[in-house]
């Protein structure tokens, strides 16, 4: 029900190329202050700007200013998802989220405090087995300002994402293709490869897209299973911001004043990839199927979508 939604608004798949193209431009115009930012402070202190790259951008601002600037794109770009729900496709954007008539908060709020504990006890665990990988690295004002502009941009941020990948284009393909499982490949490959540009990629290598593919699919199949983005949406936003918050390297896309400063040397260990992918998350799938009765796994990952009867489906559109 939740990709067939798509059928009753403006659906050609071409819209959905538009769609994303208007969001991309979205998202560019947003990075410009950025950009602007970078380009100001270095010609500031007398220095080339072609000294600006993936690796020293992340020094050249300080951290929150950085997080700041670089979370304003994900503004931008959800009026871009916005602009082109609404004029091209002539769709709700509750529509592209859930199957349900509105968000349902305690869905979302259910897998953002279950992740969130989980998360930050893995984290406090690995501090208290190996102290020697971490440095206290509490701040109290520059932690205030991150938790703000964390708290503030980080959700949004998180949200854009999974209205994007779980929601727009899941119904995009699912429109193109008339089943559920080439979308829910088809997002999780572009949502993983699309983090192909962040830090850690140069410093643990290309096997850690196996990691960020594996968490689109889980995602994915979170939202099949449960019609609706609204656990993604809570997994998604506690990921990022208790990550933010805790602890922070200096070789992550997420450089910030948080609790903890993880010094140990970067490697990605065989383990790092088979933990989370193929025993954490399906851990989590499995909870998360009991606590809101999910059946059906077969039909509701691979099966066809079809045109749902009109005097059965609630039209979601003008």
């Amino acid at each position: 029900m939740f990709i067939a939604q798509a059928y009753k608004v403006k659906h050609d798949f071409w819209r959905y190329l538009l769609g994303s193209v208007i969001i991309f431009a979205a998202s560019f115009i947003g990075q410009l202050p950025l950009m602007g930012a970078l380009v100001f402070k270095v010609m500031d202190t007398g220095r080339d700007v072609t000294e600006i790259n993936e690796q020293s951008m992340y020094s050249i601002l300080d951290s929150n200013v950085f997080l700041f600037l670089a979370l304003v794109s994900f503004v931008f770009a959800f009026v871009g998802l916005w602009i082109a729900v609404k004029t091209i496709h002539k769709q709700k954007m509750v529509a592209i989220a859930t199957s349900r008539p509105k968000l349902d908060w305690k869905r979302i709020w259910f897998a953002f405090i279950f992740w969130g504990v989980v998360s930050s006890g893995l984290v406090l665990m690995d501090y208290f087995l190996t102290p020697e990988n971490y440095v206290y690295n509490f701040e109290p004002q520059r932690f205030i300002i991150l938790a703000v502009i964390a708290i503030t941009l980080i959700p949004i941020q998180t949200s854009l994402e999974e209205y994007v990948f779980r929601g727009y284009l899941m119904q995009g393909f699912g429109m193109l293709a008339k089943n559920k499982l080439f979308p829910l490949i088809m997002t999780s490959l572009i949502f993983g490869l699309l983090h192909i540009a962040n830090p850690e990629i140069d410093k643990l290598g290309y096997s850690l897209l196996i990691y960020y593919i594996g968490t689109g699919l889980f995602l994915g199949i979170m939202t099949l299973m449960d019609e609706g983005t609204e656990l993604a949406l809570g997994f998604h936003a506690a990921n990022n911001l208790f990550t933010a918050l805790l602890v922070t390297t200096d070789w992550t896309v997420f450089q910030t004043h948080s609790i903890l400063k993880d010094v140990s040397e970067p490697k990605l260990e065989f383990i790092d990839m088979i933990l989370p992918v193929f025993i954490i998350f399906p851990i989590i799938l499995f909870i998360f199927s009991k606590v809101y009765k999910w059946k059906n796994w077969k039909e509701k990952l691979t099966g066809q979508v079809h045109e749902p009867p009109t005097e059965d489906y609630k039209i979601i559109g003008e």
